[in-house]
């Protein structure tokens, strides 16, 4: 099982920044990916960011300019950088962990944490 922690949510005006973390239970080594994903109010849930070792990074084309994702192994947390937000980026960011080894095939989402860009 992999247990997911974020934090660094908050209310920020916009242009502000803002980074997020999410702290991964276990060894980096059972997660083969971690992601960002957001939630708007009403909207679907859409994919933010995704790193993993052997592909690199992934952002839609949406999301390239302002995000950047980042992975510490030895802690075994994700990283979501955020700059330039703006009234639209707000949402409740979740991670999303893709299982690996033993865990292959499972996925692991965090409770969230809410992002409010107002001024």
């Amino acid at each position: 099982q992999v247990q997911l922690v974020e934090s660094g949510g908050g209310l920020v005006q916009p242009g502000r920044s803002l980074r997020l973390s999410c702290a991964a239970s276990g060894t980096s080594l059972n997660i083969y990916a971690m992601a960002w994903y957001r939630q708007a109010p009403g909207k679907q849930r859409e994919l933010v960011a995704r790193i993993s070792e052997r592909e690199g990074v992934e952002y839609p084309a949406s999301m390239k300019d302002r995000f950047t994702i980042s992975r510490d192994y030895v802690k075994n947390t994700v990283y979501l950088q955020m700059d330039s937000l703006k009234p639209e980026d707000t949402a409740t960011y979740y991670c999303h962990a893709e299982g690996a080894r033993n865990l292959r095939g499972r996925n692991y989402w965090g409770q969230g944490t809410q992002v409010t860009v107002s001024p």
